[in-house]
């Protein structure tokens, strides 16, 4: 029935069971994104009933995957990452290389060969972009120190993997050449491989980045919004196409550069949000195909591995990312926060076993174990990220372990005993160093107005002390950390950081300890501004009436120029 146009039913089987069971999982609080793998499951050869066609979903998840990478490289921050890069770069790297020990050591006991075992523990060793950016969102923590530190870490992850996946084709040839006693001929391949894909890379940053700018320029000046669409989509697509085609590598690699040149002009904001349709369509078909490949019996047959999988995606990997996190000094709630942030799987690792069961290097079961992984792991995401406090709670009872986790022997976390008293009399405490602090600072500096700032990223806190400007690192919200910053003293508290969710605590603090000190806050909206009015601030802007009163000076300051110059007003009798 329908064999005439097997794209439109394929489509609409697809996206109709998308968004019924995308709707079903979102109302128990599960990531849509498991509804999406649960229709593809229906829709496969692995259960009963109605069967899609493989071949065209298949094709689809490709363009899925075009567009994924696209946005990641359109969402690619190279200052983001910078920011936090002393715990970023080092923690992503070492968590990576213990989940894919884990996972290889794991298959290679099943029998798996140790290429394939490699491939299936990197796949299991890196989080989802789509999850984890909608986690933090919905729980409002994505611009704090601690959905940094997660971004970061993740940019960090989807970096190794792009380079995995141009660099796993060739490696896969060398090892089966060399086995053949054709090693020599092969190191030239990759040596190809790695020519090419520098050629692409060098192409995209001295051509692309000026050529992809001006052309977006120029259909932007024709005020039509489908041709500008338009022309996101062709960029993603074509250069995806053209660095396969021309350069051999692959189109996920093609898709990020296309991003990532796009990331850095003006145009950026503008094609994220007008691809957002396109790739939130072809992704919901990239992770109905991949559920289409999972064989429920799995479950049934071998519940052991899928458990043992589940155990190191949600557990090791998160034991991993927590110690480092730790190891690096960092509170036990910014640990708690960033290993849950990566307790899970999606695209990235089942894009690796898409290429790896191509190349022959996984045996046919790791699909439906990776498959089955990532719907435990995302299923149980949301309850990981309710237990972070409870938990954090459970283990600062433990006095012992506790002592040793939230000890305040951080160097950082006090202020030096070289500062200057000056700094410590009817000083501005300045919590938060970003946009906002650093030009609060600046006039401050200007004026000649002591002040001490208070922020979470520890990298910030170390270059302030190397200028000379008194800091202490941790979260403004713990009494401890503003009796540090001499709150008791201070003249006034300004809390210029983006987030406002622990407002409250400082307000709260810094009132008890200097019961007269007025405070000024930061609020993200007028809404938020007069709650925190109403706990006690002095005053609370918010980036709307911020503008408002910008404009409304700048009105009056135009209209009296006019008035005293002689302008429409000025008649006689002014």
């Amino acid at each position: 029935m329908h064999a005439h146009m097997p794209l439109i039913v394929t489509l609409a089987a697809a996206l109709g069971l998308s968004l019924v069971f995308g709707f079903v999982v979102s109302r128990l609080g599960i990531p849509a994104l498991v509804g999406y793998l649960l229709a593809g499951i229906v829709l496969g050869p692995h259960t009963p009933g109605f069967v899609a066609d493989v071949g065209l979903a298949t094709q689809l998840a490709e363009i899925g995957v075009m567009l994924l990478m696209f946005g990641v490289g359109l969402h690619f921050s190279i200052g983001e990452l910078l920011r936090v890069r002393r715990i970023a770069v080092p923690g992503a790297i070492v968590q990576m290389a213990v989940a894919t020990a884990l996972g290889a050591g794991l298959a290679h006991w099943w029998g798996w060969p140790l290429s394939g075992a490699l491939v299936f523990g990197m796949s299991l060793s890196v989080a989802s972009t789509v999850v984890l950016l909608r986690a933090l969102e919905s729980r409002g923590v994505l611009d704090t120190q601690n959905g940094r530190i997660a971004v970061g870490w993740l940019i960090v992850e989807d970096l190794a993997m792009v380079l995995v996946l141009v660099l796993l084709p060739p490696l896969v040839d060398m090892a089966a050449g060399r086995a053949a006693g054709h090693g020599d001929s092969l190191w030239l391949t990759l040596a190809r491989t790695l020519l090419a894909v520098g050629a692409f890379v060098a192409l995209m940053l001295l051509v692309g980045r000026r050529v992809l700018p001006w052309l977006l320029w120029q259909i932007g000046k024709t005020g039509s919004r489908e041709l500008f669409t338009l022309a996101v989509f062709a960029v993603a697509v074509g250069i995806a196409y053209g660095a396969s085609a021309l350069f051999g590598v692959s189109v996920a690699l093609g898709a990020f550069f296309a991003g990532l040149v796009l990331r850095e002009s003006e145009f950026s904001q503008r094609a994220a949000e007008q691809s957002l349709p396109f790739r939130d369509a072809f992704a919901v078909l990239f992770f109905v195909s991949v559920g289409m490949l999972f064989d429920p019996q799995v479950l049934v047959e071998r519940p052991g591995q899928v458990l043992a999988v589940t155990l190191i995606i949600m557990v090791g990997k998160s034991l991993a990312a927590a110690a480092l996190v730790l190891a690096f000094r960092y509170p036990l709630n910014t640990a708690l926060t960033v290993s849950v942030s990566l307790a899970q799987i999606g695209e990235f690792s089942f894009i690796l076993a898409a290429l790896g069961g191509s190349l022959g290097v996984l045996p046919a079961e790791a699909n439906s174990l990776i498959v089955a992984g990532a719907l435990l792991s995302i299923a149980l995401n949301p309850l990981l990220f309710t237990m972070i406090e409870p938990i954090r709670q459970w283990v600062l009872q433990r006095s012992g372990l506790a002592r040793r986790l939230e000890a305040r022997d951080d160097p950082l976390a006090e202020l030096p005993m070289s500062t200057d008293r000056k700094f410590l009399a009817r000083q501005v405490v300045l919590v938060g160093y970003g946009a906002v602090g650093r030009g609060i600072a600046a006039a401050l500096v200007a004026r000649d107005v002591p002040f001490i700032v208070v922020e979470q990223d520890r990298d910030r806190v170390e270059s302030l002390r190397a200028e000379g400007v008194p800091a202490v690192s941790g979260d403004a919200a713990e009494p401890e950390v503003l009796v540090q910053a001499h709150i008791a003293e201070a003249g006034l508290l300004v809390v210029a950081a983006s987030e406002s969710t622990n407002v409250r605590p400082m307000i709260e603090t810094a009132r008890t300890l200097n019961p007269g000190i007025p405070v000024i806050v930061r609020a993200p909206n007028a809404e938020e501004a007069g709650l925190l009015l109403a706990e006690g601030a002095r005053r609370a802007v918010h980036a709307k009436g911020a503008v408002a009163e910008v404009m409304l000076r700048d009105v009056l300051d135009v209209l009296a120029a006019e008035r005293s110059d002689g302008g429409p007003d000025a008649g006689p009798g002014h």
